[in-house]
């Protein structure tokens, strides 16, 4: 038996496929098989049933510290979203005195005057952040003197790194996800405790559409 897969002669998609990220929940849902199965422990004797029980509960202990994790990668990345958002306040200000910023520019900066929001969503707000960088710092390259500004320089040095860590932190967040997403499914044990709990697959990150068309465009 051939490749299922066979990328010399299986049939390809000359004008390639753009990737999305499907925005659905998708819940956990078990049949009257499992619930068979667990009576058939408990009729086999009362140790097998006790042994079963135990691991739902590890079970559900588990999903609760991978929620907490969940919690803690989004956290993370919040925080460098902060970071981002302080430096645009400061990049701002500096080159307000010297130049008439965009508007676009000053409402992203009014928006963000109280920091980020707990709970808010990171996509939007990473977004925003994005937008209003890349309309504040093409003019700041129109004018040498502010570009040789050495708390502007800074500025830019910082936000790239920044740009890095967000890029790291979502990976580890999505690799969080998909374990989740994994495991949820994971019959018997798992997949009985997260259908019963009501558990959903979580969505990963993902890119807006402005972010993925300025990735589209010529940087040099």
């Amino acid at each position: 038996m051939g490749n299922d897969l066979d990328e010399l002669n299986s049939p390809v998609n000359p004008a390639g496929r753009d990737v999305n990220v499907i925005e659905k929940q998708i819940p956990v849902k078990i049949g009257f098989g499992s619930l068979l199965f667990e009576i058939t422990l408990w009729l086999m004797g009362i140790l097998p049933g006790l042994i079963f029980l135990f691991m739902k509960i590890s079970a559900s202990n588990y999903f609760k510290k991978l929620q907490q994790k969940i919690q803690a990668d989004a956290s993370t990345i919040d925080n460098y979203l902060e970071q981002r958002v302080q430096i645009l306040q400061n990049v701002a200000a500096l080159v307000e005195k010297s130049i008439d910023l965009d508007k676009d520019v000053m409402k992203a900066v009014a928006a963000f005057r109280g920091g980020v929001k707990p709970g808010s969503n990171m996509n939007a707000v990473a977004s925003q952040i994005d937008g209003a960088f890349a309309r504040l710092f093409p003019q700041v390259e129109a004018y040498p003197e502010l570009r040789a500004h050495s708390a502007i320089a800074d500025a830019m040095q910082q936000n790239a790194y920044l740009q890095k860590e967000i890029t790291a932190a979502r990976s580890l967040y999505n690799d969080t996800v998909a374990q989740w997403n994994t495991d949820i499914f994971s019959w018997p044990t798992k997949m009985i405790v997260a259908a019963r709990a009501g558990y959903t697959t979580r969505i990963p990150f993902t890119a807006s559409a402005e972010t993925k068309q300025r990735a589209r465009e010529k940087f040099f």
